[in-house]
């Protein structure tokens, strides 16, 4: 596998819930090295919006996508199947990353990724 990093967005998200959860969470991102936040990331979000790849109501999960394209990371792992692992959005997407010079990540769920390795 290759090497792991997280957002400042994915910790914020990983905050909520239920306590326990909320520890198993942090124990495994305690340690991720953390990919910025920058007016790259934010631009390419906004054209991801602009462009109907996503609704105007999802700007953090532009914000995932665009954080993953804009720092070449191969892989992009969700569970959200509505905005980000959407079939339906996925060339719309890939063409408005690289319309802006970015080669877009593989967005897929953990399920995808490990197939029968994946352990909730």
């Amino acid at each position: 596998m290759g090497i792991r990093v997280i957002s400042a967005l994915v910790i914020s998200e990983s905050q909520a819930g239920d306590a326990e959860a909320l520890k198993r969470r942090l124990s495994y991102i305690q340690d991720l090295p953390i990919l910025r936040l920058g007016d790259e990331v934010v631009n390419l979000a906004e054209k991801l919006l602009n462009g109907a790849a996503l609704p105007l109501k999802a700007k953090d999960d532009a914000l995932h996508i665009a954080i993953a394209a804009v720092h070449e990371i191969n892989y992009l792992l969700t569970w959200n199947c509505k905005h980000i692992a959407n079939a339906n959005k996925r060339t719309v997407i890939e063409n408005i990353c690289r319309e802006a010079g970015y080669q877009p990540s593989i967005i897929c769920t953990p399920e995808e990724l490990l197939g029968d390795n994946y352990v909730e």
